[in-house]
């Protein structure tokens, strides 16, 4: 884990409420929002976790999309505000593996979650290291007082 300063970016893309609860019965929306295919056609995928209404365990607004600013029909843009993250880098592997095992890493390595997450954004970064899904490697940033 490092930390860093992010600046303020807006992320457009498709979007749905969920909770972590919701995820776990593997009825959420999150695998449903990435099989729609709305990718970004150049830079990063932006997985963004917003609007939390309390912490971990209360709902929050999911974005996948990329960095930009320009709203068409159909999607959202939401804007990740500047500030401190604490930076994750996954192991390299399938891509649905190595998520998950870096979020059980960040839950297990910030037992004082609740007073250094600010429960403002987090998002995870889909670059080049991520684009064979099956030998992916992402980075997990998460927002921080």
């Amino acid at each position: 884990m490092r930390f860093e300063h992010v600046e303020e970016f807006q992320v457009t893309g498709v979007a749905a409420r969920t909770s972590n609860a919701i995820e776990m019965t593997g009825e959420g929306a999150i695998p449903q929002l990435w099989g729609q295919g709305t990718l970004p056609d150049d830079g990063p995928i932006i997985a963004l976790y917003t609007e939390y209404e309390s912490d971990e365990h209360g709902e929050y607004t999911f974005v996948l999309g990329g960095k930009s600013s320009s709203a068409r029909e159909g999607v959202v843009v939401k804007t990740v505000p500047a500030g401190r993250y604490a930076v994750f880098t996954s192991e390299r592997g399938p891509v649905q593996k190595v998520v998950v095992e870096t979020w059980q890493r960040i839950w297990s390595e910030m037992p004082s979650a609740k007073k250094l997450r600010s429960y403002v954004a987090d998002f995870e970064v889909y670059d080049e290291r991520a684009a064979d899904p099956a030998n992916a490697v992402v980075d997990i940033y998460v927002g921080v007082k």
